[in-house]
């Protein structure tokens, strides 16, 4: 088997620089001419060593070289086909009626535990029965998240089109279902998963789904105890962090498998505690790394020591067919219409790389823009500032709109109130999350009751989006 191995890497090789790589053709050129369908499995499992992606014939041609920049208009459903796999799972394990009956009651109170279990930050065990529940209530939701982080990397030139990946506690798979869909057909993934638990019995029956040049192997071993071989393109650490004993140091030795120019991507629940403990890994990786997004270092040398509570909301999902089921077949005095549907996309993020690159290649003049770090020197004068937006608007429409703003400096809590909309300072309202702003002529106040910069934008205020 080994000879034969070989013989079709070598002929791979010479046919890659003269025409596509057909297996008919290999097979003819291989002592005993195996069948073709032998000589195509041995190229899929060799075509990332090869430089090799497989096309809709059946052929084998050599990769594109550079980045990814696929068209992404966001997320708007959990795909169909992922479903249906989900509910096979379910079906198999509970029945035609598993949303139903004790099936389903032992699904909703495991979905119920799992939530109050991350709400008091306890630890969570995932035997065949939580997993499930995990992916019934989380799997649409993380999905879409690493997507809108990934459009980032992309929006750079940032992500490979041949992509090493290292999914840390892949858990039932979102991240990486989320990943293969957010690149083109034509990329070369080799997906590497870490998940000991029962977890990776879902995920792996959902890779199984995905396209001929996603390679992915599955590790179930611990993230503490994992030994990574090589170097990797992405270190995705997804909804993961909160359940390890020690995250920072975790995530620090998973930097040294990452690429000199790669990207190490974590995302977390936005709720208070997760997110906030997210910023603190974040923080003790910027020895060894640079914050690429969203909360990026403007001036040099500076650190923020603020809470850092920070979350991006994008739009709703559409309903999964499984959270209906299970919805809909809730009974008893307990039961709450609404409470086995999660389709709201919230969640906090970081990315860092150890090449220096950030999302904004931009440092202010300290001449010309005050720095939050000394904010306490300019209360209550207008001033002009940098500073990156890092909150939806958080006033629930009550009051004037407000936005948690921060320039990488700063050791309180600082917010942008929108007192008077012009189309001067219109950006403030409509940017993104993450995007740079610039304000001219900003009241800065001191908030005694929150403990916090206001930073009043007014008709006398101008707002302008930086462009990445």
């Amino acid at each position: 088997m080994t000879d034969r191995r070989e013989a079709v890497r070598s002929n791979a090789k010479y046919l890659r620089n003269v025409r596509p790589v057909d297996p008919e053709e290999v097979s003819e050129y291989v002592d005993g001419q195996p069948h073709p369908a032998v000589v195509r499995r041995i190229l899929r499992e060799e075509a990332f060593d090869l430089g090799l992606v497989e096309r809709e014939d059946g052929t084998f041609v050599p990769v594109d070289e550079g980045s990814v920049r696929p068209p992404f208009h966001g997320v708007e459903a959990f795909p169909e086909r992922y479903a249906r796999t989900l509910e096979d799972l379910l079906v198999e394990r509970h029945g035609a009626d598993w949303h139903a009956g004790e099936s389903g009651d032992e699904l909703r109170e495991t979905i119920r535990r799992l939530k109050d279990a991350y709400f008091r930050q306890h630890p969570v065990e995932y035997d065949e029965t939580a997993a499930l529940g995990y992916a019934i209530y989380h799997l649409p939701d993380y999905y879409a998240a690493v997507q809108y982080v990934l459009a980032e990397l992309a929006e750079a030139s940032l992500l490979p089109r041949t992509l090493r990946v290292l999914d840390v506690g892949a858990g039932v798979g979102g991240p990486a279902l989320g990943l293969h869909d957010f690149l083109p057909d034509d990329a070369r993934v080799a997906y590497h998963a870490v998940e000991p638990s029962d977890a990776a019995d879902v995920l792996e029956r959902l890779l199984d789904g995905t396209g001929r040049n996603f390679r992915a192997t599955v590790h179930r071993e611990r993230a503490e105890a994992f030994d990574p071989d090589g170097e990797f393109d992405l270190v995705l650490f997804g909804n993961v962090l909160s359940e390890l004993d020690d995250p920072a140091a975790v995530a620090r030795r998973y930097l040294d498998a990452l690429a000199a120019d790669g990207s190490l991507v974590a995302l977390a629940p936005a709720d208070r505690n997760t997110s906030i403990g997210l910023r603190e890994v974040e923080r003790s990786l910027t020895d060894r790394a640079t914050v690429f997004s969203p909360t990026v270092r403007l001036w040099p040398g500076e650190e923020p020591s603020d809470e850092g509570w920070s979350f991006t909301v994008k739009p709703d999902l559409a309903v999964p067919p499984f959270q209906r089921r299970l919805d809909d077949a809730a009974t008893g005095p307990d039961a709450s219409p609404g409470e086995f549907v999660n389709v709201d996309v919230q969640f906090s993020y970081a990315v860092l790389r150890p090449d220096g690159k950030r999302r904004y290649d931009f440092s202010p003049d300290p001449d010309r823009f005050a720095k939050m770090a000394e904010m306490d020197r300019h209360v209550p004068n207008r001033i002009d500032l940098v500073a990156v937006k890092l909150s939806h608007d958080l006033s629930d429409g009550d009051a004037n709109p407000l936005f948690r703003v921060g320039d990488g400096s700063e050791a309180v809590d600082h917010y942008a109130v929108l007192t008077r909309e012009t189309a001067l300072n219109a950006d403030l309202g409509t940017a993104d999350y993450g995007d740079l702003l610039v304000f001219e002529g900003a009241l800065a106040l001191w908030n005694d009751d929150e403990g916090a910069y206001n930073l009043v934008v007014d008709e006398e205020t101008t707002v302008d989006r930086v462009p990445p």
